[in-house]
């Protein structure tokens, strides 16, 4: 799997943005905006666990405008998948950010997070704005990801200082020592 220091893969894939019109979206977007990105994958479109999570990113997509950062979801569900599941599912049908398509699995498999099985696994990205990946988790399909730590990892991240165990936005970081 990708990890830690290393560029996020190039891509060019087509989503369903909020506004539910298809439109390509490239891995040089949040770097020509100059914002970071977090790119979350997930198993399957009309699942069970995956809609709990879509929610609670969109729940929170204000707050990560606010910490400058793309929010993009991912699977190797087609744009038209995606649509009809954001027209079909109430929960979805107001997301504010876009869905995008891995149909041919490239980024998933470039990623290192494709399963035996062909769909991703429920994996995030937390990309700076040069491209480098600045943290990583993934999850087995039955474990959904918790939002709030993605956000706090993002503004960890996004931190200049040394932010210890269990650090939360406006705690005070570590002070080193020489």
């Amino acid at each position: 799997m990708k990890s830690v220091g290393e560029k996020f893969p190039k891509f060019k894939k087509e989503a369903v943005l909020a506004n539910n019109q298809f439109e390509t979206i490239t891995s040089d977007d949040h770097k020509k905006a100059g914002k970071w990105m977090v790119i979350f994958f997930y198993p399957k479109d009309f699942t069970f666990v995956c809609p709990t999570e879509i929610v609670e990113f969109n729940n929170n997509a204000a707050k990560f405008a606010e910490l400058n950062t793309e929010l993009y979801g991912v699977s190797t569900d087609t744009q038209e998948v995606h649509l009809a599941w954001k027209t079909n599912d109430p929960r979805l049908n107001d997301l504010a950010f876009p869905l995008i398509e891995d149909t041919s699995k490239s980024l998933s498999k470039k990623l290192g997070i494709l399963q035996p099985g062909s769909v991703a696994y429920r994996a995030t990205f937390i990309v700076d704005p040069e491209g480098i990946i600045q943290w990583v988790n993934c999850n087995n399909d039955s474990t959904g990801r918790n939002v709030k730590e993605v956000l706090r990892a993002l503004e960890a991240t996004q931190n200049p200082g040394l932010t210890g165990c269990d650090w939360q936005p406006g705690d005070k970081t570590l002070i080193t020592v020489n």
